[in-house]
């Protein structure tokens, strides 16, 4: 097994990152709900596994198995441009508890002013803890992205500039995603309430009505969270031919045509 690890590379993606199917495969497994439970004392292991397998120094009796579990572990607990330890609210991993319970509470609590507010207000303070947790770590914030740019970088990590242009594409697929995790729950479970509570037995079991509406809310997320998360690669790709001219012009006066394409991390 030993032999077969030497030449494992841990950072390459299970599946393919350029096809739809294997992005959603790749979200499904670093968004995993259960990984929210996992003690600090594992995922402190896994950080450890995943580096020492980057750098060839895999301890004697280690399996595919457990070096692909830690990977899963670190990817949905660690940022990937810092490697630092995300807070467990803001990880995406924590979208399917987190959401399902504020949804609910937001779909049940509609018919006072006051509930409403408070709910938006939670949802919103959610939503602003996720965008930070998750954002490219060299652009604190969305608007800062869109005034300073986003950092580019080569193929080989090199820092190029930053751009304005890859910012707006960055954050334009990132707004695209959260609708598209949101809306069936938003849109779908309402109606699907509606007919609920019409039926016979569901009049006699008004209580059940908010726990059935967290659970239903819940289930939306569980598929949506990795499907909208995989609509966009996460690493972008853009050509050098679409970045701003000032940024073109001093990509190729230092690397010539040696670099086509720029990458950057646009979040989620």
């Amino acid at each position: 097994m030993e032999a077969s690890l030497s030449d494992f590379n841990i950072d390459a993606p299970r599946w393919d990152q350029y096809t739809f199917l294997g992005r959603v495969k790749h979200f499904f497994n670093i968004t995993d709900p259960r990984t929210v439970f996992v003690s600090e004392g594992e995922l402190d292991w896994a950080k450890t596994m995943v580096e020492k397998s980057r750098i060839g120094v895999i301890p004697p009796g280690t399996q595919v198995e457990q070096l692909l579990y830690a990977k899963k572990l670190y990817d949905s607990a660690f940022h990937p441009d810092t490697g630092e330890k995300m807070n467990v609210i803001g990880r995406m991993s924590f979208q399917v508890p987190g959401g399902m319970i504020i949804t609910g509470f937001m779909l049940q609590f509609y018919r006072t002013v006051p509930a409403v507010i408070f709910w938006q207000w939670v949802n919103q303070s959610f939503n602003a803890l996720v965008n930070y947790t998750n954002r490219n770590a060299a652009s604190p914030t969305s608007v800062r992205e869109l005034i300073q740019g986003i950092c580019v970088k080569d193929g080989n990590q090199n820092e190029l500039g930053h751009s304005q242009r890859a910012a707006a594409i960055g954050i334009t697929q990132v707004v695209i995603s959260r609708i598209t995790m949101a809306a069936p729950g938003m849109i779908l479970l309402p109606v699907i309430m509606e007919r609920l509570e019409k039926l016979h037995f569901m009049k006699k079991v008004k209580v059940l009505h908010a726990p059935l509406q967290v659970m239903l809310s819940g289930c939306f997320l569980l598929f949506m969270v990795p499907v909208a998360c995989g609509l966009f690669p996460q690493i972008c790709k853009l050509p050098v031919s679409y970045l701003e001219p000032e940024l073109q012009d001093t990509i190729k006066a230092s690397y010539g045509e040696h670099v086509p394409y720029v990458y950057f991390n646009k979040g989620l």
